[in-house]
């Protein structure tokens, strides 16, 4: 095990023999550390966490902190984070507010410098978020999606996969999957096109997610009615069928405006 001299390791902790810890990092509390996971110079981890493998953490990343939550009294809660993560310089991930809660964060993303993960965040797999992006708490991003700096995402929105947050944005309702968003208020400028060319979509997948995204955006129509709409046009296609659910599910409600230049 590579631990540096400058290290502090307090409290119930598990560490796999093939960590590697920096200098000055802190790790205390209930922490668990899998294999081959990195952490560099001045890392804080502190609470009940548990890193999954091969992770990166660059330096003065802090993890499992208290929330910023007037709501959290102390309770035991979590932060997780799965395999293959790259989490960059000053990101913090907070722990949950509620006893046994978690902020989660999946397997193989890319959380940039300065990223604020809040209480209750719940990030999925294959992620982007870049540089000084906010989630506040309860926000969910699903697989997939693309958060570009400097965004502010309102407490309890959810980022829909395949999606993509244009810099400099505020969001402050769903972003519903395959679709581009951007502005302050963010309005929507169409699809995900690049991405999802990049992600491997045929343009048969893209044809149809196309379809779908006009029945919604450009008829004009309720989105209730919208979705029926589409539902009767594509009742077995399991892209759709997300991007039905999705928005049914919705509890703010997905961002409807759409932009222009």
């Amino acid at each position: 095990m590579k631990i540096h001299s400058t290290a502090i390791i307090e409290g119930n902790v598990d560490i796999h023999e093939t960590v590697e810890v920096g200098p000055n990092v802190i790790i205390r509390g209930n922490v668990e550390i899998k294999e081959g996971t990195r952490i560099q110079a001045g890392v804080i981890i502190e609470g009940n966490v548990k890193i999954g493998k091969n992770n990166v953490i660059f330096p003065y990343v802090t993890i499992g902190l208290p929330p910023q939550d007037y709501a959290y009294k102390g309770e035991e809660s979590w932060v997780t984070v799965g395999d293959n993560n790259v989490i960059r310089e000053y990101a913090n991930i907070h722990r949950a507010t509620g006893e046994g809660k978690a902020t989660v964060i999946g397997n193989n993303n890319y959380i940039m410098g300065f990223v604020h993960l809040a209480h209750n965040v719940r990030v999925g797999s294959h992620v982007i978020i870049v540089n000084a992006a906010g989630l506040a708490g309860y926000v969910e991003v699903e697989d997939h999606a693309y958060i570009s700096g400097l965004v502010g995402v309102h407490q309890f929105v959810r980022i829909g996969s395949y999606a993509i947050v244009g810099g400099v944005s505020a969001v402050s309702q769903d972003v519903p999957p395959y679709v581009l968003v951007r502005g302050v208020p963010a309005s929507v400028y169409g699809l995900n096109l690049v991405g999802l060319r990049r992600k491997g979509f045929s343009n048969e997948r893209i044809r149809v997610i196309r379809d779908a995204f006009r029945i919604l955006y450009q008829k004009g129509l309720p989105t209730s009615r919208a979705l029926d709409e589409i539902k009767k046009a594509y009742p077995e296609n399991p892209d759709i069928k997300h991007f039905v659910e999705f928005i049914e599910n919705s509890k703010r409600g997905i961002i409807k405006k759409v932009g222009s230049g």
